[in-house]
């Protein structure tokens, strides 16, 4: 029986790919995704077969996995960060309840919140939440929801897709939601290209954050009501020394 594996590339960098999906990579012939994605990994496995579709043809890309699978191949179908985090995992089994003869396989990679936090970091030691800031597959009256749940919760806060052209303010109306509960010194933090060139990082209050721009390449994070500033570090306490 033939598998596709929907395999998460991890950050972009060839050595935050788990070894397993690099391994993954090398055993199928077809290797299937959106082409960002594809353009990652083409120079590290040049004899593949390559397949892609733009964005939002997500469901046309993931037929197109079975369809090749069922000429009895094995198919990557590959996803930046984790395939099971906003990736394709889950439109995958979706689809997969009319190819019940294909196999399927969920790949882990490193995600964002993980790769991001660990170049700011240890903002996510405690209970966090991840919010996509994107209103494409999501209403914003939904976001917002999860937005003042998550601060009045007191979670530690992580937002994918923060801004775009068409979303220029998402991010800084994000922040007046959560000032609603969350004092303006709050530490916050941003992290841009993780694992690419150009990886960089910042740190500054949820008032600074409100008025800063970002873009589609920056995970942004919204600490919790103990969360510090240490040594040029973002850090939320997990409680051990009071222990």
């Amino acid at each position: 029986m033939s598998k596709i594996y929907v395999t998460g590339l991890g950050p972009g960098a060839k050595d935050q790919m788990t070894i397993y999906a690099s391994r993954v990579l090398e055993h199928c012939p077809v290797i299937i995704g959106y082409t960002v994605y594809i353009d990652l990994i083409r120079d590290q496995f040049p004899d593949k077969q390559y397949l892609s579709t733009p964005m939002r043809r997500e469901a046309d890309r993931c037929r197109m996995a079975f369809e090749e699978a069922e000429k009895g191949q094995d198919v990557a179908m590959v996803c930046s960060g984790d395939a099971g985090v906003y990736g394709m995992a889950g439109l995958i089994c979706e689809i997969g309840k009319d190819y019940p003869q294909v196999e399927i396989e969920i790949v882990p990679g490193i995600t964002a919140a993980s790769g991001g936090a660990a170049i700011l970091g240890a903002p996510l030691m405690h209970d966090f939440a991840v919010i996509s800031l994107s209103d494409l597959l999501t209403s914003w009256e939904t976001i917002e929801k999860r937005l003042r749940a998550a601060a009045e919760a007191d979670f530690v806060i992580c937002l994918y897709n923060p801004s775009s052209r068409k979303r220029s303010d998402y991010l800084e109306k994000a922040c007046g939601m959560i000032l609603e509960s969350r004092d303006p010194k709050t530490v916050c933090g941003i992290a841009r290209n993780i694992g690419r060139d150009g990886e960089s990082c910042r740190i500054l209050t949820l008032e600074q954050l409100k008025d800063t721009k970002v873009d589609m390449f920056s995970t942004v994070f919204i600490g919790n009501s103990k969360t510090m500033e240490l040594n040029g570090r973002m850090v939320t306490p997990r409680g051990y020394k009071d222990v």
